[in-house]
């Protein structure tokens, strides 16, 4: 397959690309600097430079390839606004391009924080309510939301991936997020997966046929409580907030996989963090 890719030189993308082209792919990237798409590129990336809002070459960037792997994405340290024209109206506007050429195959990478700010009994499922709170997920959810919109009335080949909490891979992801942790309940669990599954899962959505409008949970098989987590990666030890630590939902951080297991046949490569850490991978 020729592949499309966003976000080539984010977290996900700067380990995804490489997944495809050893597999033997074509890829093409888009990026805004060239300097940190050197390795991808010499790797055996094609890359194009521009961005998404304002790129007069995107519509011959798009053309000729098999589908489009949306990566690309605002997180945290931006405005609402700068939240919403990234990742939503940039999403609409490489989807309505990737149209214009006849490139239906369309995959956007969205979060499992779509599911926060709702009260679970049970582990997150891809036809649960959504009702988020913060803004990224916010901007996600609406971005799903426009491109499903596309999907129906324009038939937009289009595969929602939701991922868990990502890590793996000399990612520093946990030790990031680690001071925001540390003031969770130490029982809160919530499903992981590791960047190898990441690209596993966005490589079978892509390649996988008949999957219009349908939306996969991508974790491992085993959520792990807070206290676990950062004991196992050697971060401090949590020390109780005055008051005590706060009430929590068991579930609203933990994915229901039957879905992508049962239709694109994924298995993850690494079934829990502990196997990571043992094979090394982490």
């Amino acid at each position: 397959m020729k592949i499309f890719v966003t976000g080539a030189t984010g977290k996900v993308g700067s380990r995804f690309v490489p997944y495809l082209l050893k597999s033997g792919h074509a890829v093409r990237i888009l990026v805004r600097n060239a300097e940190r798409s050197a390795a991808l590129k010499e790797q055996g990336a094609e890359v194009v430079l521009g961005d998404l809002l304002e790129n007069p070459t995107l519509t011959e960037a798009i053309r000729g390839v098999d589908a489009v792997v949306h990566l690309a994405a605002q997180f945290r340290g931006v405005s609402e606004e700068v939240a919403r024209v990234s990742n939503i109206d940039a999403s609409i506007i490489l989807a309505k391009t990737a149209l214009e050429v006849g490139v239906t195959r369309f995959v956007f990478s969205s979060t499992s924080l779509v599911y926060s700010g709702v009260s679970k009994n049970s582990p997150c499922r891809e036809d649960d309510v959504l009702q988020p709170i913060m803004a990224y997920p916010k901007t996600k959810m609406a971005a799903e939301e426009a491109l499903l919109k596309l999907q129906r009335e324009m038939g937009l080949d289009l595969r929602i991936v939701r991922f868990a909490f990502v890590y793996g891979d000399h990612d520093p992801h946990i030790e990031e997020f680690s001071p925001i942790m540390s003031k969770w309940n130490p029982s809160k669990q919530l499903s992981l997966v590791h960047h190898a599954d990441v690209s596993q899962s966005l490589m079978l959505a892509a390649n996988a046929p008949g999957l219009a409008g349908r939306i996969y949970n991508v974790a491992d098989d085993t959520p792990i409580a807070v206290n676990e987590l950062l004991k196992l990666n050697g971060l401090p030890e949590q020390v109780p907030p005055d008051g005590g630590w706060p009430d929590f939902n068991q579930y609203d951080m933990v994915l229901d996989t039957t879905r992508i297991k049962k239709e694109l046949n994924f298995r993850p490569k690494y079934p829990s963090i502990y196997t990571a850490k043992e094979m090394g991978a982490l």
